[in-house]
């Protein structure tokens, strides 16, 4: 199967793919780190609705889904949430050193959001 767009039909099969989680046993492990896309989707709504930004959970988040799903969370993250908080994700891949340099890309596109970048670089 091809992978040049993740859609409904071949997202999953992507993300078993390149998950990596030599504690995981179970399908539930593998469904329950899909989750945390899930958690840092409501966490970045959460900052945008209410303006409380939990970054440290967001980032344990991060670092979690990038430990277990290694490069392929970028795709998934912008696959898995909605295009309004594309530029927060790109923020925290900033602040992460995560963003691809190569190939050029979307993510070079798009708007850093600058109070939040400057919250995570008192950090």
């Amino acid at each position: 199967m091809r992978f040049d767009e993740l859609n409904d039909e071949n997202h999953l099969l992507f993300a078993i793919k390149f998950y990596d989680n030599p504690q995981a046993v179970t399908i539930e492990d593998f469904h329950e780190d899909l989750k945390r896309f899930k958690y840092i989707k409501r966490l970045l709504k959460k900052y945008v609705m209410k303006d409380e930004l939990k970054y440290h959970l967001i980032i344990n988040h991060f670092i979690i889904c990038f430990n277990v799903f290694g490069d392929a969370t970028i795709p998934l993250l912008f696959y898995k949430i909605e295009k309004e908080y594309w530029s927060l994700i790109k923020t925290f891949l900033l602040f992460l050193d995560r963003i691809p340099e190569f190939p050029k890309s979307g993510i070079d596109d798009l708007k850093v959001d600058k109070k939040c970048l400057d919250l995570l670089n008192k950090i």
